[in-house]
């Protein structure tokens, strides 16, 4: 049934490598038939096609395109495998997959890429992306979505691209054993390409160098149709033929060459424009160092000299303090000296005065004691002396 709807879908997978294509191509085919090493780079230098019919689905071709949007390549490789990924799609592209990988972080390499795109294909391309993001399990492993991933910071470019393709993307985790998952996430894959096939009225993208490629190809198998037609001699077709191949393929690589040199051109623009970009921050990144340096400095000796003017002035103001702590400490001293003073000569006069009127007693009661006795001793010896005093008289 889906092979009734659309026999073949043509699916080309573009990007930079490291980012996954090779193992996202693995998983769509469930099969190990893209190479890729331990690191997940892509080791083949050669546009490969695959074709895997899906499981109540339709029939996909699976093009990886590994090298092909690489600055080192030459432009007769580029030229090549132009041809030879366009060739593989010769029936249109059905959805282009731009992978990109959420554990690589996206460079001006990506917008190359995509800028290069514009070169191949005409702009009306967009309207076949899908962007695919490979890392799935780093997001599960942090119980993330892709929706938190790109809310946690979406560049400007990827935000441009999201919009130029009508926001399709799925997430893809190419390391998973899990069927369901893989099952799911391949469907979803689908479902953004029948959404394109809804969108462009089930018409695959066919550009001008596409038909230009398409006629050749057409015109090749014209060729040997006739000369099969022909009923030449069996031992002379192989090489009838041969020629034949030679001859198209020298004329479609003149066609194809000057876009070859224009994306060589466009890729050594890319790189001296990175290179001079990287030793314009590098440079602006030592003048930057030698003016915060510079700054921080001054900032250090105007800190220092602060700090002195402070500590001159805490100084004066702890001798100040110091000064006035003592004469109002001298003060105070003087203060309760003389109070103290005052206590004593007090305490001294009433002393004396307690004295005084003691000793005024005392001598008050001596005097009294003094008279007592007198009286006392005058009043036993009166009536003899009167007897004797009568005798002497007698006698003188």
């Amino acid at each position: 049934m889906a092979e009734q709807k659309w026999p073949v879908i043509n699916l080309v997978l573009l990007g930079r490598a490291g980012n996954g294509k090779s193992s996202t191509g693995n998983t769509i085919i469930d099969q190990k038939y893209f190479e890729v090493n331990f690191l997940g780079e892509d080791m083949d230098q050669r546009c490969k096609m695959f074709r895997a019919a899906i499981q109540d689905g339709p029939i996909i071709n699976v093009i990886d395109t590994p090298g092909l949007l690489e600055s080192s390549v030459s432009g007769d490789y580029l030229s090549k495998e132009i041809m030879n990924c366009l060739t593989m799609a010769e029936e249109g592209i059905h959805a282009v997959l731009f992978v990109l990988s959420i554990t690589n972080r996206i460079s001006q390499r990506e917008e190359f890429t995509f800028n290069i795109l514009q070169h191949i294909f005409d702009d009306k391309i967009f309207d076949y992306f899908i962007v695919v993001f490979t890392g799935g399990d780093e997001l599960e492993a942090d119980n993330q979505t892709l929706d938190d991933y790109l809310r946690e910071g979406c560049p400007e470019f990827l935000t441009r691209v999201l919009k130029l393709c009508g926001g399709r993307k799925v997430l893809f985790n190419n390391k998973t054993k899990d069927k369901g998952k893989k099952t799911k996430q391949l469907n979803q894959l689908l479902a953004h390409v029948t959404d394109i096939r809804k969108q462009n009225g089930g018409i695959p993208n066919t550009e001008k160098m596409h038909r230009k490629i398409k006629g050749g190809n057409d015109k090749l198998r014209e060729q040997e149709s006739n000369i099969d037609a022909k009923n030449l001699a069996e031992e002379d077709l192989p090489m009838i033929k041969q020629k034949l191949r030679v001859d198209h393929d020298q004329t479609m690589n003149t066609k194809i060459q000057p876009l070859g040199n224009a994306l060589k051109q466009s890729a050594m623009a890319h790189e001296r424009e990175m290179s001079q970009l990287k030793d314009t921050i590098l440079l602006k990144d030592t003048e930057t160092m030698n003016m915060v340096k510079q700054m921080m400095e001054t900032a250090l000796k105007q800190s220092a000299m602060v700090h002195e003017r402070d500590m001159c002035q805490l100084k004066d103001t702890l001798q100040l303090k110091d000064t006035q702590t003592i004469n109002m400490m001298t003060q105070m001293n003087a203060e309760t000296y003389e109070r103290e003073m005052r206590q004593l000569k007090d305490i001294i006069q009433q002393k004396d005065r307690l004295t005084m009127e003691m000793m005024e007693k005392m001598m008050e009661n001596a005097l009294k004691q003094s008279e007592i006795a007198h009286k006392r001793g005058m009043h036993h010896h009166s009536p003899r002396k009167r007897k004797g005093m009568t005798c002497e008289c007698n006698i003188m």
